[in-house]
């Protein structure tokens, strides 16, 4: 459906990294999920809750979703490990935005708060 980076806070802490980037899917498009994984619920800043799946091994986010929004799934793009990947053309919690860290620009991406 879209590709998005966060700079929440949160986002910053889960992946250690100054922001996370994500792929929004219906879950129909999912074909499935395999090995073993773990679970963290967080409650997010709107007050719903995201379940994040982790790998148990190396503790690396795979995917979530967020109770409020079960026609969605988020992939962690990094779990792709294609750099030809498409770029955001969503970025969210921008007030958060580390000030060195450059945002895609042009008429196809989205910039909120």
């Amino acid at each position: 459906m879209r590709v998005s980076m966060c700079h929440c806070l949160a986002c910053q802490q889960r992946t250690g990294s100054v922001f996370g980037v994500q792929a929004r899917f219906r879950p129909e498009r999912i074909r499935s999920v395999e090995g073993a994984c773990s679970e963290y619920v967080r409650v997010g800043d709107e007050g719903s809750r995201v379940r994040f799946r982790f790998c148990p091994a190396c503790g690396s986010t795979v995917y979530w979703t967020i109770d409020a929004d079960p026609d969605l799934v988020a992939v962690a793009v990094g779990a792709f490990a294609d750099p030809a990947f498409p770029a955001p053309t969503r970025s969210v919690y921008e007030v958060r935005r580390h000030a060195w860290v450059a945002v895609p620009d042009g008429p196809e991406i989205e910039h909120i708060g």
